[in-house]
């Protein structure tokens, strides 16, 4: 079925109170002429039969419908174009992730062999720490054997004193 390009006028008796606002007759008229460019009339551009005037203005061309396959064909390239934009969306997204998860992956690396070298110089001190006190303990024993020593010869010497108390000794220990 074909339509002509024309607005359809309607003769209609007049009325005494306008039922219908603008809006209204818009919304009519778009159903009964979808296929047609529709124009809005202010209500000063509504004739006494109550239709829009013939008049033109620049905001009726902006205001026209397209037809069913023209809104069909934009709605499938807005379609088209929604969908790459969601598309280099996700891949920048995917992008980002791959690029935040090398660097993660770095940088646990880099933490990993940090944690290995600081085992190791932990275990080493332990070693140290062991050895050293090891150490200590056989440095105290050969100190207190040392003491035991003094001490003997110090009792050994009060005792020659006290045996012969004029000969005063060549040695002296404080």
């Amino acid at each position: 079925m074909m339509f002509c390009e024309e607005p359809v006028h309607f003769q209609l008796p007049p009325v005494l109170e306008d039922p219908y606002t603008s809006s209204d007759l818009h919304e009519l008229l778009s159903l009964i002429q979808s296929d047609f460019p529709i124009h809005s009339a202010s209500r000063s551009e509504i004739t006494q039969n109550g239709l829009p005037s013939n008049s033109t203005s620049g905001s009726e061309t902006t205001r026209s419908v397209y037809s069913v396959e023209e809104r069909k064909r934009r709605r499938m390239i807005s379609n088209r174009e929604s969908a790459k934009r969601s598309r280099w969306r996700k891949k920048k997204q995917v992008e980002d992730l791959t690029n935040q998860m090398n660097q993660l992956k770095l940088e646990n690396r880099e933490l990993k062999n940090r944690l290995c070298l600081v085992t190791d110089q932990c275990h080493a001190l332990q070693r140290d720490s062991t050895w050293l006190m090891a150490q200590s303990i056989n440095l105290q024993q050969k100190l207190a054997g040392l003491n035991q020593i003094l001490v003997n010869m110090q009792l050994q010497q009060s005792a020659l004193t006290l045996e012969k108390p004029n000969q005063s000794p060549n040695y002296m220990i404080n």
